[in-house]
């Protein structure tokens, strides 16, 4: 069940659902805030529109990374539940 939840980004607040828990709705909001802040501080110009847009690309550049990164270890992981699966029949 989807919860409105109050968060606030760049100063400004908004009311958004999600059936998250609150902790962890906080925990995005200051993930999101604390990258934005770290972009923003890195830049000479105060546009926020810009700083969005350069720590949207940021953040899905690195879940894209982290996505290809558990794809190419899926296999792996595979095989060594089969190879503790075969040692559970065993015993």
């Amino acid at each position: 069940m989807k919860t409105s939840h109050s968060v606030t980004i760049l100063g400004r607040e908004l009311s958004v659902k999600s059936s998250a828990s609150a902790t962890k709705v906080q925990a995005v909001e200051a993930f999101v805030n604390g990258r934005l802040q770290e972009i923003g501080a890195a830049l000479k110009s105060g546009d926020a529109q810009l700083v969005l847009m350069l720590a949207l690309l940021n953040t899905a550049e690195q879940y894209l990374d982290l996505r290809a990164l558990q794809e190419a270890q899926a296999p792996l992981l595979e095989e060594r539940l089969k190879v503790l699966l075969e040692k559970i029949d065993a015993a």
